[in-house]
């Protein structure tokens, strides 16, 4: 697969999951805390899952007006994704992770929204990253 890198970006953790995370360029800092869940004590940090969620949600909103474009639909200023992501062990070993996107596209019809979601799933390069690797399900709220 040959990409054309268009724009590239480079973040540190240290300390794991109870750690901290920073881009290079310092715009995104973070403190990390393992959740109670996996074992950890909490705390007040963020977690791995939650970037996630954010960075995929985020990123399929961006993919929702480029199906938009080539649909010639409008996507309403207030889209909004919701990535629920979950993580536990895999009966094959190791652990894994899970995505639901819960896609809200006021005032345009179920058809055609879901017109949307498919095409923007096909566009995201998160859907991309994960198509074959995670369970990933797509509701249309």
């Amino acid at each position: 697969m040959s990409i054309d890198v268009k724009y590239s970006t480079e973040a540190t953790a240290t300390g794991g999951r109870d750690g901290h995370a920073r881009s290079q360029d310092g715009r995104f800092e973070v403190a990390l805390s393992t959740p109670k869940e996996l074992g950890g004590a909490g705390g007040d940090g963020s977690n791995p899952e939650q970037l996630f969620a954010a960075g995929y949600s985020a990123c399929f909103i961006g993919a929702l007006k480029v199906a938009g474009q080539q649909l010639k639909m409008k996507i309403p200023d207030d889209v909004a994704v919701t990535a629920k992501v979950g993580i536990g062990p895999r009966s094959e070993g190791g652990f894994g992770i899970t995505t639901d996107l819960a896609v809200s596209l006021p005032g345009i019809e179920r058809d055609q929204a879901k017109k949307l979601v498919d095409a923007a799933h096909q566009i995201c390069p998160y859907s991309n990253a994960t198509r074959g690797n995670v369970d990933v399900g797509l509701t249309l709220v």
